[in-house]
């Protein structure tokens, strides 16, 4: 007896998952296998206004500048900046107070001088934030993004260099302020306060750009944030020591002018040698040692010949970055 013949399955054409209500029915693709669809997502052309790059920039600026002090960060993020602008609040709060309860006919130390004597704290805030702003992208490979349009490589740098100038200025002048509402408290001498905050406003506007520029050009080298950490404080610290050593040893042996001289091979003794010869300030060379006028126009001429190198290595390097 023969075995009854059997049927074949009858194929079933794929069908397409079910859409919400809100997304178009699916469109049949000509010439295409059976069951094959576009389906409609809903994505629509975006018909408004483009903001442009000044736009683009503006954000980044604002992006960088929020998140060198913690700002939409987490809160463990705002521990650090947010403890170092106290601790270079509080020796000005101290000496206001001095002054308003001993009527004293001068501040302490003078606006000029007050971020050379807090040298340390500005390190540890450039070596924390400067890393942060800069090496997490060069890390994460965002660079490219940023690139695509409409910023390009220019627009990132200057918005980096000006965030974290800023985010300096604000560390640095903010105890100027409360140095000069205390003198005013005290009832000091109104022009010779306003002249002194302007002056030392001054000094810390350079500080802030050539403290910028060294932090972010070091910390752009290496997509690792504790190295650059660590290459920022080094570059800030060993230069110093050495020159405050060899400073010492001139001013010993009577060699003066030597001394002087050596301070252009420092960040911060640079800012040093400017605000003393230029902004009233007094010098924390050996024995108050000041340049003369012309070694002052030496040193300012280059601090602004190093902000402008570092710039210029920042532009170097993300013509390459992201590639």
């Amino acid at each position: 007896m023969s075995p009854e013949p059997t049927t074949p399955p009858t194929a079933t054409p794929p069908t397409a998952t079910s859409q919400s209500a809100a997304a178009p029915s699916a469109t049949a693709v000509a010439g295409a296998p059976g069951g094959a669809h576009i389906h409609n997502i809903g994505y629509r052309h975006y018909d408004g206004p483009r903001l442009g790059r000044a736009y683009a920039r503006r954000s980044l600026f604002s992006q960088s500048l929020r998140g060198a002090y913690g700002l939409g960060r987490s809160a463990k993020s705002k521990v650090l900046p947010m403890l170092l602008f106290a601790v270079m609040c509080l020796p000005a709060t101290i000496m206001v107070a001095v002054a308003v309860f001993t009527k004293a006919g001068k501040l302490p130390v003078g606006y000029s001088g007050y971020a050379i004597y807090l040298q340390a704290v500005i390190g540890l805030y450039l070596a924390s934030q400067a890393p942060q702003s800069v090496s997490r992208d060069l890390r994460f490979r965002s660079i490219p993004l940023y690139f695509s349009r409409p910023i390009e490589r220019g627009d990132y740098v200057a918005s980096k260099f000006a965030a974290m100038a800023a985010a300096l200025f604000a560390l640095t002048a903010a105890p100027l302020l409360v140095l000069y509402a205390g003198a005013l408290l005290a009832k000091l001498d109104f022009l010779d306060q306003t002249k002194g905050l302007a002056q030392g406003l001054v000094s810390v506007v350079l500080l802030s750009l050539l403290f910028a520029g060294i932090g972010l050009v070091v910390s752009a080298a290496t997509p690792r944030r504790g190295f650059g950490v660590a290459a920022v404080i080094a570059v800030l610290t060993i230069p110093y020591g050495a020159v405050s050593a060899l400073q010492g040893i001139a001013h010993v042996q009577g060699n003066d002018a030597a001394a002087g001289w050596l301070g252009l091979f420092s960040p911060i003794t640079l800012i040093d040698g400017v605000q003393s010869t230029f902004l009233g300030g007094t010098s924390s060379f050996p024995d108050s040692i000041a340049p003369s006028t012309g070694a002052g126009f030496v040193y300012l001429l280059v601090t602004l010949s190093v902000i402008a190198g570092c710039y210029a290595l920042l532009l170097r390097r993300y013509r390459k970055a992201g590639l």
